[in-house]
């Protein structure tokens, strides 16, 4: 995952980088930051799925006629504009903006990663080869649970539909991990987003479905659990 920023003063460049990966570290999320001092420097060495612009830079160069070139050549990186005059940030609907952040408010930063998260995070999908050998979607925001089925996994959707699928349960759970899912014992992965309840012994989750903890995960589901629901859950 690559997040940029666009600043064209390092102070403010530096403090931005420091604030999104002190929020990385913390909330024990993977990411690459991608600092450049202008937006054609951005534009041309780097994607990025999250960007904080300043609206003004050097060089007579407009934070928003570069969002405007992003959203024109097809880009879904969210825009987080910077600012010390907080009255430009009205004219922001002409790019969908995401947040406006006062630079005399750092602390702006870290919600905003926190909303881009919530949102964001199983906006995905993956794909895998079902039983007929034919190569298929699965949108992570709608998969319930993947579990063992003789030697294929099942992949367990909201509505109750069911995949069948090539794979190991090993490996699965390390591609779904950065997503929400959970290894909870070595039949299940579940995503954290539909647990309904839990103990110590097991989770319930939101179609009734109880699922025993497995002995060697439990310390570590309750880890990773607890940072889910501090960052995603509402």
């Amino acid at each position: 995952m690559k997040i940029g920023i666009v600043e064209d003063e390092a102070v403010w460049r530096d403090k931005i980088k420091a604030a999104v990966l002190k929020y990385c570290e913390d909330k024990n999320i993977s990411a690459q930051i991608i600092a450049c001092d202008s937006g054609r420097d951005f534009m041309e060495n780097a994607d990025a799925v999250l960007l904080f612009l300043d609206i003004e830079l050097a060089g007579g160069e407009d934070g928003f006629q570069i969002a405007e070139k992003m959203a024109e050549s097809g880009s879904q990186c969210r825009v987080c504009f910077l600012t010390s005059h907080t009255e430009m940030a009205r004219q922001g609907y002409r790019v969908n903006a995401f947040r406006y952040i006062d630079k005399k408010y750092p602390e702006e930063i870290g919600e905003a990663l926190d909303s881009f998260f919530r949102t964001k995070i199983q906006e995905r999908s993956i794909s895998c080869k079902n039983t007929a050998g034919i190569r298929i979607k699965i949108d992570l925001k709608e998969l319930l649970l993947v579990e063992t089925s003789g030697r294929k996994l099942r992949y367990l959707m909201l509505d109750g539909r069911e995949h069948f699928c090539e794979g190991r349960i090993s490996e699965a759970a390390k591609s779904l991990s950065p997503f929400g899912f959970f290894h909870v014992q070595r039949s299940y992965i579940v995503n954290f987003k539909y647990i309904e309840s839990v103990n110590s012994r097991e989770v319930t989750l939101c179609n009734g479905l109880k699922i025993a903890i497995g002995r060697a995960h439990g310390r570590e589901f309750q880890k990773a659990f607890f940072q889910w629901r501090m960052l995603f859950d509402d």
